[in-house]
């Protein structure tokens, strides 16, 4: 015998930094949806505590106080709402119309999922209590596509294929156009059928393709 003592070993149950951050995720995921189903007002930490299998002290721990919970709720599914620049970039096929039709059905289509819906629901819901979940979303999703769009607008004017305009405002006038009416319909519970959302893209684009064209 050496009187070597073997290694420590980690705690029985200690979860690894993988499973914590499911199991963060999982409490956020359910939080979201029963802030969505009882309003703000009503959702207890006790009723998400029992929903998600957790004990009220290791929620605290993590949030102190519902707000803080809340808001962490939101943002992590803002995050995951969010379209990252190349994935806009690769809708760019040097066509300015079928980029524009191709950004529309993207948001359209990402309101339509689940998380989308259940999103857009929260931050209408619950924006005048939290203010800042309104900026939050308008920053992570909004104002990147009208980034975005603007420099499609930029470039075209550009190169002679529309004329001079300014970019930022017809940049706006499509997400208004294209997207929002049909964001609104999907989240009033009458979405359009994939059919009408194309008819109404195609239209909308072809309407402020031709105020644009050079004369």
């Amino acid at each position: 015998m050496t009187g070597t003592r073997p290694p420590a070993r980690r705690g029985a149950g200690r979860p690894t930094r993988e499973q914590a951050e499911a199991r963060d995720k999982e409490l956020l995921d359910t939080a979201l949806d029963l802030f969505l189903e009882h309003g703000y007002e009503l959702a207890t930490i006790e009723m998400i505590a029992a929903r998600v299998a957790m004990t009220k002290r290791t929620i605290y721990a993590r949030y102190p106080e519902k707000a803080a919970l809340f808001l962490a709720a939101v943002r992590s599914a803002i995050e995951r709402q969010a379209v990252p620049r190349e994935v806009l970039d690769d809708l760019d096929r040097g066509d300015l119309a079928e980029t524009l039709k191709a950004v529309a059905r993207l948001r359209i289509g990402q309101v339509a999922t689940p998380d989308g819906l259940r999103l857009q629901r929260i931050v209408s819901t619950e924006s005048y209590r939290f203010p800042e979940i309104f900026v939050a979303h308008y920053e992570r999703s909004t104002a990147l596509v009208v980034d975005f769009v603007t420099g499609l607008f930029d470039r075209a004017a550009a190169a002679g294929r529309i004329v001079p305009t300014d970019s930022e405002q017809a940049a706006r006038a499509f997400m208004s156009m294209a997207v929002g009416g049909q964001v609104r319909a999907i989240v009033a519970g009458r979405p359009p059928t994939p059919e009408k959302i194309d008819e109404r893209v195609d239209f909308t684009v072809d309407l402020l393709m031709n105020g644009l064209r050079p004369r």
